[in-house]
């Protein structure tokens, strides 16, 4: 009679050979390794579980460890297990190794072993398993194939048109930055860029036909910009003396771009001048936008982010410099430099003007004072007085010119008449009153008409 299924199952095996055999822990372990690896499960307590096999061949272990998904792009923290000449490795967990070029890091900041670290996932290399990984926010030469939104790249512009800016990528792929991503401000002229590299994000990928790439570069500049205002709030003081960059000219003064923080630079602290720039026009004579400049921290109030700054203040004021010569009484030689409809300015120093009113140029009178003086011409002057409160020089030309004789048988006034308002001198009142045609036409057309008022 054959032996049945239960009889097989029933039936007490016995160790024959090396099956009953005790194996050392060394070789059980590597055994129970094997058989995990071939998909078949120990009946040893502890030993580790097999991998599945999906159906239709082999797959690559899935990636373990933490992960965080932000911009499409996956994050991942690990250990640094080594650092080469040329590559970093990461480990995220057992049996699972990353790497990232050395170059993307700078030697100040260049992790050491057993620090962690995060960095994205780019891709994996089917050949050895190893994840191939970037640093957050470093340039990637990316190809066109491995791009995704959200990613750091560097392109060159190649040209402008009427949106914005042409770039080439790696590669030669062509993409385009619309003119509102290519700074935090407004730019009136794109071609300055041409030629330049720009670190920037992929804002739009479009793989249809020939393909478009959207880039930006806005994020990334607010981004650095927010990072050198934090710093910049922990050094910056009162009295310092800093260099900026004129950001944006406005009516009342001027912002200037101090490196992450933009402080105002008021009209009245441009220039010694006296009186206030008034408008754009008229500070845009003293700087200009793009204007790379060193002022003054007058004041500083970072908690409503407002710091006043000062240009005048790095400067003599040429005004009390020009005290010691230009006083009181003093013969000066100076240059016309403008004209106003009440006399006449000039510069009798370096920066200084005064005053000469239209009634001091001649000691006759005159229209305007451009009958007399020309523009930059140099003339001897006489100062009047001085009001340093106001910043005021009157000057005169005619000071120092001889006073005309009074023609015989005039007036006071060397005129004739009472207050100068005949102007031939010298007539009896016989001429005066003589009858002309002019007179006895008038006392026609008038003397039959009845008038009011008068003594009459």
């Amino acid at each position: 009679m054959a032996p049945t299924n239960e009889d097989v199952t029933s039936a007490p095996s016995k160790p024959t050979g090396r099956e009953g055999a005790d194996l050392s822990p060394e070789i059980q372990a590597e055994l129970d390794a094997a058989m995990a690896d071939l998909g078949v499960e120990s009946d040893r307590p502890g030993a580790p579980k097999p991998t599945p096999r999906p159906m239709g061949g082999a797959s690559p272990a899935p990636i373990r460890g933490p992960r965080v998904v932000s911009a499409g792009r996956e994050h991942r923290s690990g250990k640094v297990v080594s650092v080469g000449p040329t590559d970093i490795f990461i480990e995220f967990g057992p049996k699972l190794i990353g790497l990232v070029e050395r170059t993307q890091y700078v030697e100040a900041e260049l992790p050491k072993v057993g620090d962690e670290i995060e960095v994205i996932v780019t891709r994996r290399d089917p050949k050895d398993g190893i994840l191939i990984c970037s640093k957050p926010g470093a340039v990637q030469k990316a190809a066109w194939e491995e791009m995704e939104i959200g990613q750091t790249v560097e392109a060159r512009v190649t040209g402008v048109n009427k949106g914005g800016l042409e770039l080439e990528l790696n590669g030669g792929h062509q993409a385009f930055m619309p003119a509102s991503q290519v700074s935090l401000d407004r730019v009136e002229d794109l071609s300055v860029y041409i030629g330049q590299k720009f670190t920037c994000q992929v804002q739009r990928i479009d793989r249809r036909g020939k393909g478009n790439v959207v880039l930006s570069r806005r994020d990334l500049l607010a981004v650095e910009r927010k990072e050198k205002a934090a710093k910049l709030k922990q050094t910056i003081t009162e009295g310092q003396v800093v260099d900026g960059v004129v950001r944006k000219i406005m009516p009342y003064g001027a912002f200037v771009d101090l490196g992450g923080l933009d402080g105002l630079l008021h009209a009245s602290d441009i220039t010694h001048e006296r009186g206030m720039l008034m408008g754009e026009k008229a500070i845009a004579k003293h700087i200009t936008e793009g204007q790379p400049i060193r002022v003054q921290i007058l004041k500083v109030d970072l908690e409503n982010d407002r710091i006043s700054l000062g240009l005048k203040q790095l400067s003599e004021d040429p005004f009390q410099a020009a005290l010691s010569e230009v006083v009181e009484g003093a013969e000066l030689s100076g240059r016309v430099v403008r004209f106003a409809e009440f006399g006449a300015f000039v510069e009798v120093a370096k920066g200084v003007e005064g005053l000469v009113h239209i009634s001091e140029i001649e000691h006759r009178r005159i229209g305007h004072a451009s009958d007399v003086l020309k523009q930059d011409e140099i003339v001897k002057v006489k100062v009047l007085k001085i009001d340093p409160g106001t910043r005021k020089i009157s000057l005169s030309v005619k000071a120092l010119k001889a006073a005309p004789e009074a023609p015989a048988g005039g007036g006071p006034s060397g005129r004739g008449g009472k207050g100068g308002r005949d102007k031939t001198p010298g007539r009896t009142a016989e001429e005066i009153l003589k009858e002309t045609p002019e007179l006895r036409r008038l006392r026609e057309k008038f003397g039959k008409k009845g008038f009011k008022g008068g003594l009459g």
